[in-house]
């Protein structure tokens, strides 16, 4: 086994090396232009031209300023005409013939790609006032919910029938991080991000097993050619404090920069909940030629999270007189601090042969030391704490990333290929003080918190160390100039020795073996119309492969798969847009505890979904702006037949925990006057159920955030927001059966963002 401590010190001084190498590059000279003078956007709905000029601007380098006779059509297609409004405000949220990495390796647009794919720019993060991951894909991304907890890291999502962090993957710049022991801890701020991709569906061929739900794909802020600087303040009702910085620009001609950080520290909403946090990220872009670009890259997160574990129902029932109270102990702590390290390399080989590479490495640490189980005891009317838990998560993973892309012809047809490998090892370590005892009960509106005491030793768990190779390919061919094929497989191979700490006769290793693929078509009859269809293949691990246990080990991957179809549309000049997708999506060989022994797990049944999601966004005349979307899905367990209670409970027909069946979001903007922006959003959310009976509902509910925008120069932007205008009370999940997590209340926030 080696350890976390020996791993670090071999992957540093690799990292070292390599970023070492990079900066003995020769520069061309020292010399630049005078920086042009800056300005602020006109209202714009971003034609693809455009944003090949805003790549170039921003980082996107290879070979960007010269024109490729083979470049894609996307890039070549002739600009629309801006909608005219008052300046000063972006129309950021029409991006229908961008292009996408998260659903494609080939950088194919949304048009072109047979998967439904969002884009959420950086723009639309910042008129929306949304700086956390969660607000940023619950009120913007068609049909995904967020069941975030102190418990899995904060950053956890319900997407089209299936919920948590290993259906629905977070990604940083294409890399994921493993999840160990149903945690993952970073992204979690918007600040850095330059936009965020949503991939629905399964999308194991793309990144490995896994995200049969679909994969967030938090994209970050890129070295910037053109000088540019801004910071931000902001002070809202829950004494959240905030500042943030952004700052790029070239260093010489052949080495620009990017620095964002940002900092929060709060009271929070409920009692005895402060909270803080800290992001950074830098980068650094060098051009050794005109064809080669290097991009260095660090990122690093220290979170003391917020630490309110849910609210307890009473009697099956909530009581508002509860909806500030946090029964966590007075002592409690969280920590979250992660590091992220990548050097890309672009090579533009030739004409229509590029290639890319990630050498990546992670590190996450992690504490937890509370109470986390609240339950109402009818017979003395107190509420029992359980669970009285302290773990700690080491996590490190270092890998590398290579794929190379070709564009030409095949019996005359115009076809691009991409194929690449994936290699990584994790390593990771569980401490805790399982059994997790220690109890006490108190007065469930007045009391005492307490301290942190348990009779359990906290102690090694178990550490483990995967190892993956993975190999991947993807292929478009265009039949004809309305007709293109895509198709894509992976093959991963992980292989996990887990060490028992504890009980070495549990240790083990396994070696699996997993193919994803997928299929799909898109025909375009007109310019900017294209019907599409996809079938795609999908695996999971069960339990994770970092911290399955023995026992959970020995069971068969669970496997998925999905039809969809749909269509897109980008209309009026590039000022309209709209989808439609339809889709089922089906998963085998589910998990769930024997209810007569709760130790034991056992491999049970068939999970399903199928549903439809739409998505408008028009740029209006006079300043206004709509954009709207929504899913309805019926998710079911198909085949759930649990052992317990001296027999066999059949689930069959139930609705999974945590999954709505009826998802939307609207936004409405309207720049009513010069320098003047308001908005408001409605986010719409169906009942869920807290257990596999559907016994335990969590009522529907709609929220409404509204926005005002005012620019007193070309420079400043001052801002007011309110969040739940209307101060609903509402639960996004269930942290047990009778314990709810309540969402904030109402909440105004002002802000200043200055630019220099």
């Amino acid at each position: 086994m080696i350890s976390a401590r020996s791993a670090s010190s071999r992957c540093h001084p690799f990292l070292y090396s390599v970023a070492f190498s990079c900066l003995l590059v020769p520069a061309a000279g020292w010399a630049q232009s005078s920086p042009p003078t800056q300005s602020l956007d006109p209202v714009v709905v971003q034609s693809p031209a455009a944003a090949a000029k805003r790549r170039a601007a921003t980082g996107t380098p290879v070979r960007a300023t010269r024109s490729r006779s083979n470049r894609s059509a996307a890039t070549n297609a002739a600009p629309v005409e801006a909608p005219r409004g008052p300046a000063g405000f972006a129309a950021p949220t029409l991006n229908l013939t961008g292009t996408t990495s998260t659903g494609s390796r080939l950088n194919l647009t949304r048009l072109q790609t047979p998967a439904s794919v969002e884009i959420i720019t950086s723009e639309t993060l910042a008129e929306r006032g949304q700086q956390n991951l969660l607000d940023a894909v619950t009120q913007n991304a068609t049909g995904i919910t967020a069941i975030g907890e102190p418990g899995n890291g904060g950053v956890a999502f319900s997407s089209r029938g299936f919920t948590g962090v290993d259906s629905v993957k977070t990604l940083y710049d294409g890399t994921r991080l493993y999840v160990g022991s149903g945690t993952v801890t970073f992204p979690f701020d918007t600040w850095s991000a330059e936009h965020i991709e949503v991939l629905r569906g399964p999308a194991s061929v793309m990144y490995g097993e896994g995200a049969i739900g679909g994969a967030i794909n938090v994209i970050s802020k890129m070295p910037s050619w053109i000088p540019r600087n801004q910071a931000e303040i902001s002070f809202d009702s829950n004494l959240t404090r905030r500042i943030a910085v952004d700052s790029g620009g070239p260093i010489n001609k052949d080495v620009a920069y990017r620095l964002t950080a940002t900092g929060n520290m709060s009271d929070g909403w409920v009692d005895r909940d402060n909270n803080s946090n800290v992001a950074i990220h830098a980068a650094v872009q060098i051009k050794q030629t005109e064809d080669i670009v290097w991009t260095l890259s660090t990122d690093y997160g220290d979170r003391n999270p917020s630490r309110y574990f849910g609210t307890p129902l009473i009697n099956g029932q909530f009581d508002e007189r509860l909806r500030f109270k946090n029964y966590n102990v007075g002592d409690s702590t969280i920590r979250f601090q992660d590091s992220w390290n990548q050097v890309k390399t672009e090579w533009q080989v030739a004409d229509g042969v590029s290639i890319r590479n990630t050498l990546y490495y992670l590190y996450s640490k992690r504490h937890w030391k509370e109470a986390e189980i609240y339950t109402h005891n009818p017979a003395t009317g107190l509420i029992d704490r359980g669970d009285y838990l302290e773990i700690f998560h080491d996590q490190q993973q270092i890998g590398d990333r290579m794929d190379a892309s070709f564009k030409g012809h095949v019996l005359g047809m115009a076809n691009e290929f991409v194929a690449g490998f994936d290699v990584n090892r994790i390593e990771f370590k569980h401490t805790n003080n399982s059994p997790y005892g220690g109890s006490s009960s108190v007065n469930p509106f007045s009391f005492d918190p307490g301290v942190f005491v348990s009779p359990d030793p906290t102690t090694p768990g178990f550490s483990s160390v995967a190892t993956q190779y993975a190999f991947f390919a993807e292929n478009r061919l265009a039949v004809t100039e309305q007709l293109s094929l895509i198709a894509g497989v992976r093959q991963d191979q992980p292989s996990v020795e887990r060490t028992d700490l504890r009980n070495p006769a549990n240790s083990y290793n396994k070696d699996y073996s997993a193919t994803s693929w997928r299929a799909g078509a898109v025909f375009t009859p007109v310019r900017d119309l294209a019907f599409y269809g996809q079938y795609s293949t999908a695996t999971d691990p069960i339990g994770g492969l970092l911290t399955a246990s023995n026992a959970n080990s020995k069971f068969e991957l669970a496997t998925g798969k999905q039809a969809e179809i749909g269509v897109k549309q980008s209309f009026w000049g590039g000022r309209g847009e709209w989808t439609l997708a339809a889709y089922e999506i089906v998963k085998n060989n589910l998990l769930t505890r024997d209810l007569n022994n709760p130790g034991l797990v056992v491999q049970v049944g068939q999970q399903s979904s199928r549903g439809i999601e739409a998505s408008l966004g028009l740029a209006l005349d006079h300043g206004w702006r709509i954009d709207a979307n929504t899913a309805f899905l019926k998710a079911k367990y198909d085949n759930f037949l649990q052992p317990g209670n001296g027999g066999t409970v059949n689930y069959a027909g139930n609705v999974p925990v945590n999954v709505p069946q009826n998802v939307s979001n609207v936004w409405l903007g309207w720049a009513f006057a010069p320098d003047w922006f308001a908005n408001a959003g409605v986010q719409i959310v169906g009942k869920t159920f807290a257990d596999n009976a559907n016994t335990l509902e969590m009522p529907a509910y709609t929220l409404v955030n509204a926005g005002l925008q005012w620019k007193p120069d070309v420079n400043t932007t001052v801002s007011l927001r309110v969040y739940n205008l209307f101060d609903k009370i509402y639960a996004t999940s269930s942290y047990s059966d009778n314990q709810w997590i309540l969402g904030m209340p109402r909440t105004a926030r002002l802000a200043v963002n200055v630019k220099f």
